[in-house]
């Protein structure tokens, strides 16, 4: 039996883990696809703290955190995620993070878009993967299992008590349950319902929420998706925000800068749709920076440009376009990681403890997964001794089994991957950067009307070794569910507010000053602000 099961090997759940196994607790760690590759490694920028009080201070990091946040963020929780931050930092280089350093042996840090200070430790343009990769090693060292390849499919809760989950062998086809004492979910973030038009792998399509949602756990702020400003135009991959935070340019054609590249990201964002939608081209212009500083402060991202578009940084102007990168809304928790399901908790980007707000503050991504991440594995790893669960097979395990089963059979009519491309461009144009109350319900009408056609979708490979088919068929269903949820919300927060823009309701509200809450019972969805 285990004490402490981690679903998802991100820099949370990895975080998470090295925590509870410390503590002394049987741990293991789910994880759909390879331990180091979460979207941890798309954070690339930086990691923010306050290092130096005489050049910057905590309270600037609350402030700034605070401000991005437009007064729905939970103070508490950013409170303890920046007073942490430069403990964070020794922690990680401790573990020996490779973070860069300057002449005299110290951390650097860069400004990022909406700080006062330059605060973003980093470690070239690799940050996010240098700290997954690390913490993975540590995770190896303290013989942390790992179970690879295996998806969760739902939590096994009864009287809301959770003690187990679901999970679909992928190289077998098999459902299988595993049971815990405590469960920490850290399975990443949404954003992959917008197919084709996000930053992220293709693995991050809402699972851990989808399941939350289905188990009756709270969801909030779940309308609020944060557009990256900066992705190469023709395949949607990211350029770091590092690029900018070094002194690059947004430049419209004929070579005129139309905004302040280092404001907070929802504004940058649309200023560059705006122009985009008057069909002008936008470009990432480094070209004065020279090839030693780019190739110093951001080689993966001179690599990605020149793979995927045959340009260089340091001689072309760089084709770019906002897509969606960061779901700030997620699993409803408490400061101490805890949702509303007994021993179940929620960390990383698939949770909200308020730190977001209406818009994430760049650089503190990496920062709120370490910090909760250990406190997730410290609270998760208490009282294991008062928990008893009866080891038998139970009613969700076989309902899921049946489920898996039927899914083989279901006829074929409609193919689910041309209806994942279209979700992705409705989403787009309908939920995107700029909505309306038309555009919501329109994208709406069309949600529940792939939802309803679901059961005419279905798979074409029957195999069971490895069907990954089967595989992107079940987080079809999850994303569907969760791009409803986001709609629904969406329409209902009848105001603009950071990463959350209506053409219809341009001013924050006070009305709307609070966060969005939701629930779903016997599929009805009910929405309400806190």
């Amino acid at each position: 039996m285990l004490d402490v099961l981690v679903i998802g090997s991100g820099g949370a759940g990895l975080t998470a883990a090295i925590e509870a196994k410390k503590n002394g607790a049987k741990v293991c760690v789910v994880s759909k696809t390879s331990p180091t590759s979460s979207q941890t490694c798309q954070a690339q920028g930086g990691i923010n703290a306050c290092l130096d009080e005489n050049k910057d201070s905590i309270q600037n990091h609350i402030n700034d955190t605070l401000k991005s946040a437009h007064n729905i963020g939970n103070k508490e929780t950013i409170e303890i995620m920046c007073k942490n931050a430069k403990d964070i930092i020794e922690y990680l280089d401790n573990l020996a993070v490779s973070f860069s350093r300057d002449k005299n042996g110290k951390i650097c840090q860069r400004k990022l878009g909406g700080t006062s200070n330059a605060r973003a430790c980093y470690s070239s343009d690799y940050t996010g993967l240098k700290i997954l990769h690390t913490l993975f090693d540590t995770c190896l060292k303290e013989d942390i299992d790992f179970l690879e390849d295996y998806m969760l499919l739902n939590f096994i809760v009864k009287d809301k008590e959770a003690f187990g989950i679901t999970v679909l062998n992928i190289k077998t086809t098999e459902v299988e349950q595993i049971l815990a004492k405590k469960i920490i979910v850290a399975t990443g973030g949404y954003c992959g319902i917008y197919a084709g038009f996000n930053t992220n792998s293709y693995a991050t399509t809402g699972d851990g929420v989808a399941a939350a949602l289905r188990a009756e756990c709270e969801l909030s702020n779940i309308e609020y998706i944060q557009f990256h400003p900066t992705a190469l135009k023709k395949n949607k991959i990211l350029i770091s925000e590092s690029a900018r935070g070094e002194g690059g340019y947004l430049v419209t054609e004929d070579e005129k800068r139309f905004v302040d590249e280092l404001k907070p990201r929802d504004e940058v964002a649309r200023a560059i749709y705006e122009k985009i939608k008057d069909e002008q081209n936008i470009f990432l212009d480094l070209r004065h920076l020279g090839k030693k500083k780019i190739l110093e402060t951001m080689p993966q991202e001179y690599n990605l440009a020149l793979q995927y578009t045959q340009l260089k940084l340091d001689e072309d102007l760089i084709p770019i376009i906002p897509v969606a990168h960061y779901s700030m809304g997620g699993i409803k928790t408490d400061k101490d990681c805890k949702t509303n399901i007994k021993n179940l908790y929620a960390v990383g980007e698939c949770a909200n403890n308020g730190v977001h707000g209406a818009n994430r503050l760049g650089g503190n991504s990496l920062l709120e997964i370490i910090v909760f991440g250990k406190i997730a594995g410290k609270h998760a790893s208490k009282n294991l001794e008062d928990i008893k669960i009866e080891d038998i097979k139970y009613s969700k395990y076989l309902e899921d089994k049946n489920y898996i089963e039927d899914l083989f059979n279901f006829p074929n009519k409609i193919d689910f991957y041309k209806q994942k491309e279209l979700m992705g461009k409705l989403l787009y144009k309908k939920v995107g950067l700029f909505r309306t109350d038309e555009k919501l319900k329109i994208a709406l009408k069309q949600l529940k009307q792939w939802t309803k056609e679901f059961k005419f979708m279905g798979i074409g490979d029957k195999s069971k070794i490895y069907n990954t088919n089967l595989k992107e068929f079940y987080e079809f269903k999850n994303m569907l569910e969760i791009a409803e949820i986001v709609a629904v919300v969406a329409l209902e927060r009848k105001e603009s507010r950071g990463a959350h823009y209506r053409l219809d309701w341009k001013d924050e509200d006070k009305e709307f000053e609070k966060e969005s809450l939701v629930t779903k019972t016997t599929n009805k969805i009910n929405v309400e602000f806190v």
